[in-house]
């Protein structure tokens, strides 16, 4: 089946041929007629399975027929845990939506930066991809109305319906139109996203393209682990970089202390390094991941934030430098690399402290993994 099959407008199809988008995945193939039709839709895919473009697509399309709304009023809301996610979503409805007849203006809005240029630039929006803090900040400052919202979706529903964002969110569903078009998509099916489903969604179209089992989602991953005291691990990355030609490798850490400390160590040993986390600003992390995307910079040391939903097209390495508390955030975070159907090397350092929780993770994973004693290579 091909993106023609499902009922896209052609400039929607000139947009994907651009970019050598040619077939659709499962995910895409299900999401794509259902949304145009009308229908709640709950999808349940795997990062890097095409997730976004199974709703920018439809949302687009039906955009197009769609009277205009008054000023500041939104046609569709899209929710989003992080900052960088809401550029990310963006950028697919601008490059998808270059060649439509009639124009549909999207913007990302997030914190972190100034309020005043975003409450400015809302004029004429009627995509809306926001994290749900500053959304609620321009309700208040009445830059935003919700109530002529006919397509709500929530990526990374499980993520956005965590403690974290609860209070959040139930507000901003107060302040939706009870008459909307619901959309929710996540890569896994917790009992939150299934309670949501429960309340939100009028007879839903269910699409799981991605079985629920944590080990399901690393068929396409190479992984080795690393037995590794704690002083030697820098030099041990600093050896695999050298010795695997890593040009692009994302290395995760416990903490924001860890991130910066070992960036700080690596470029003093003429590596090309930089850390992204929560405390450094949104301009600081916009420009660490551009720069990491195009290659200037190698190394990229992250915190869990870019554990999940952070698109990086063929990244070929990630390295556990520290292990994550559970299970799934170490899937979470091995999955930034084999999406999208290229392999990828995930390499995991495991320190005699953290032996028996790393078996603990193999085992929920159903996959063992091939350690490598590092002495040897470090002598």
């Amino acid at each position: 089946m091909s993106f023609s099959n499902l009922g896209l407008a052609p400039s929607l199809l000139r947009a994907l041929e651009g970019q050598n988008i040619t077939q659709p995945y499962p995910i895409q193939k299900e999401a794509i007629p259902n949304i145009i039709f009308g229908k709640d839709v709950l999808g349940i895919a795997k990062t890097g399975s095409g997730k976004t473009a199974s709703y920018v697509l439809p949302i687009l399309m039906l955009a197009q027929g769609q009277p205009k709304l008054k000023d500041r009023h939104i046609s569709t809301l899209v929710m989003v845990p992080t900052r960088e996610l809401a550029v990310q979503v963006q950028d697919v409805f601008h490059s998808l939506g270059e060649f439509l007849p009639k124009k549909v203006k999207s913007k990302a809005v997030f914190g972190g930066v100034s309020i005043n240029p975003q409450m400015m630039s809302l004029h004429g929006t009627q995509v809306l991809v926001a994290t749900p803090g500053r959304l609620l900040e321009l309700v208040e400052k009445k830059a935003l109305h919700l109530s002529s919202v006919r397509t709500l979706v929530l990526d990374e529903a499980d993520k956005l319906l965590n403690l974290g964002f609860q209070e959040e969110m139930d507000q901003l569903f107060d302040l939706l139109p009870s008459k909307r078009q619901n959309l929710l998509f996540s890569a896994t099916l917790d009992e939150k996203v299934t309670n949501l489903q429960k309340v939100m969604l009028q007879n839903p179209v269910i699409i799981n393209t991605a079985p629920v089992e944590v080990n399901n989602n690393v068929d396409l991953i190479n992984q080795t682990g690393y037995f590794v005291s704690e002083e030697k691990k820098g030099p041990l990355l600093r050896y695999l970089v050298e010795e695997k030609e890593m040009d692009q490798v994302l290395v995760f850490v416990s903490s924001v202390f860890k991130a910066d400390h070992l960036v700080k160590k690596l470029v003093k040993n003429g590596l090309r390094a930089a850390a992204i986390h929560g405390k450094k600003s949104q301009g600081s992390r916009t420009d660490s991941l551009v720069k990491f995307k195009n290659k200037n910079i190698n190394v990229l040391v992250a915190t869990d934030l870019l554990a999940r939903g952070i698109d990086i097209e063929f990244l070929p390495f990630v390295v556990n430098y520290e292990l994550p508390r559970s299970p799934k955030d170490f899937v979470h975070r091995i999955g930034r690399t084999g999406r999208a159907e290229n392999p990828g090397e995930a390499i995991t350092f495991v320190t005699p402290e953290d032996a028996h929780h790393f078996k603990i993770i193999q085992k929920k994973m159903k996959k063992w993994i091939d350690m490598v004693d590092s002495e040897k290579l470090l002598r």
